[in-house]
């Protein structure tokens, strides 16, 4: 959920630790609140604890069966 600040600026959660923070360009980090949150963030895609789903690639060196008829 964005909230936004008195300057009106957007207010929002981090992704790694939910800490709330403004969403600036004066945080390198954005979205995370820190360089740890983001290191973390990035350590997961690597290691595979994030997927996306997706279907299996099909083989184009399977032949492909002639249709019934």
């Amino acid at each position: 959920m964005t909230e936004r600040s008195p300057s009106s600026t957007p207010v929002v959660r981090c992704p790694g630790c939910q800490k709330s923070l403004v969403y600036s360009t004066d945080n390198p980090w954005r979205p995370f609140c820190s360089e740890r949150c983001r290191g973390a963030d990035l350590g997961a895609w690597a290691s595979e604890r994030y997927r996306v789903a997706a279907s299996p690639p099909q083989d184009d060196d399977d032949p492909i069966a002639p249709p019934a008829v």
